[in-house]
């Protein structure tokens, strides 16, 4: 017997023993009526109850729980005890449907949910960012009314989701790409996610841009030494054609090894996860020999002037730092014309130290300013070949730099000359007075 039934036999048997002994003390008219009435408050009591307990659960407020005395109090009390549990469930679902939301909007992908109609369902920032959309004004919102380059309408109509499609020209960058690929899951139900690829587009097209300018460079020094190895073995040539196809063949041989010099440099610097080694750098030493390397490549062609603060320095790998700062003196005196002027300074920035060569040379156009540390990137393919340079001094100069923490900035103007300056840190940078005493 459950608690409930209990309380009524025992209510009742109160009722009962009271009437019996109103009976036999007084009348029994008087026991009947107290029966009638002791039943009539118990029936007005529990309907009045159970309409506020069809109003409380017609209408739930969770919080709301009435009080009342006897069975209907225990009622109320575990009523109130189940709307907290359920209640604290909820909670629990909210927070961590919540969490399931963060986690999607903090992913680096694009996330659209579509319904059977391909009416978007929600979306997180990164899909509002490539694909352009707003998730509250484009919410039930049909995708290819509002993403209609044929080829996303082709692939979402055809049904074949294996394969990613790229996409270019959407959202707030529109040279961007972007891979879109569709996952159908539910009743017709599609998931869309989306990856903003172009970095890993462009990185590839840096690949098969090297593949073929090292083929390219290659092929024309090994194409001369062909051509004129047939010649020579034959052709009769006289002692001096067969001097100087000799020499045309060395020059060529020379270039090839310079080229494949630079590769093994370049890639022992993109391998080496290492920092470079920690040694304070005599850097008047260096400059002197930057200066004196410039002068015999200008041949006197040039006004070289140097400007340097003896007791600056820093701290790293010297024969990378020279290799790196040396690329940059030798390109100021290649691309510069005969009387032309070169300047290199080295000094206190406040901030940290800055090397410099200016020069008043033919300078660069803007637009190949960005691209000017990609390997064989080329401003003028055959002034540079007529030059001398390889088309890697820069991507060298580049990953040195990277690895002493230090920063490559160009500015130019076309015609009239251009300044790479080479900032490092305040952490590499020391002020060493015996080095300032040598140097003078």
């Amino acid at each position: 017997m459950n608690v409930i039934w209990a309380r009524a036999i025992a209510s009742l048997l109160v009722i009962a023993l009271v009437a019996l002994g109103l009976g036999a003390l007084i009348k029994p008219i008087v026991a009947m009526a107290f029966v009638v009435v002791a039943l009539g408050v118990q029936i007005v009591f529990n309907t009045f109850h159970t309409q506020r307990l069809w109003q409380l659960l017609d209408a739930p407020v969770y919080g709301e729980v009435p009080s009342a005395p006897g069975i209907w109090g225990e009622i109320y009390y575990r009523l109130h005890k189940l709307a907290k549990r359920w209640h604290s469930q909820v909670r629990q679902v909210e927070q961590q449907h919540q969490r399931f939301i963060q986690a999607i909007q903090a992913s680096p992908y694009g996330v659209v949910m579509l319904d059977d109609h391909n009416q978007i369902e929600w979306s997180n920032g990164i899909a509002e960012s490539h694909f352009g959309l707003d998730a509250k004004r484009d919410l039930r919102q049909h995708i290819t009314h509002l993403v209609r380059q044929p080829e996303f309408v082709r692939y979402l109509n055809t049904q074949r989701y294996d394969e990613d499609l790229h996409m270019r020209g959407m959202g707030e960058n529109r040279q961007n790409v972007i891979a879109v690929q569709a996952f159908p899951y539910g009743d017709n139900r599609k998931l869309i996610l989306t990856q903003d690829i172009t970095e890993l587009e462009r990185t590839d097209s840096m690949r098969r841009d090297f593949v073929a300018n090292v083929s390219h460079e290659l092929k024309t020094p090994l194409t001369v030494l062909s051509g004129f190895l047939e010649t020579m073995r034959e052709l009769p040539l006289s002692e001096g054609d067969r001097a100087r196809y000799l020499d045309i063949m060395a020059q060529q041989a020379a270039r090839m090894q310079v080229i494949v010099n630079d590769l093994l440099v370049l890639a022992k610097l993109e391998g080496d996860a290492k920092p470079p080694v920690e040694h304070m750098i005599d850097m008047p030493n260096m400059l002197r020999h930057l200066h004196d390397d410039a002068l015999g490549l200008s041949g006197d062609k040039h006004t070289i002037d140097m400007q340097a603060d003896p007791g600056l320095t820093v701290v790293g790998a010297e024969n990378e730092l020279m290799s790196a700062l040396g690329n940059l003196v030798s390109n100021a005196v290649r691309y510069t014309p005969e009387g032309g002027k070169i300047t290199i300074k080295w000094r206190d920035v406040g901030d940290g130290a800055m090397f410099s060569v200016t020069d008043t040379g033919i300078g660069i156009p803007p637009e190949h300013i960005p691209r000017l540390t990609e390997r064989f990137y080329r401003v003028d393919r055959s002034r540079s070949r007529d030059t001398g340079g390889t088309g890697l001094g820069l991507a060298i100069v580049k990953h040195v730099l990277q690895r002493h923490d230090a920063i490559l900035q160009v500015k130019s103007e076309e015609g009239r000359g251009s300044e790479f300056s080479v900032r490092f840190p305040a952490a590499r940078t020391v002020r060493n007075q015996a080095i300032a005493a040598k140097a003078v």
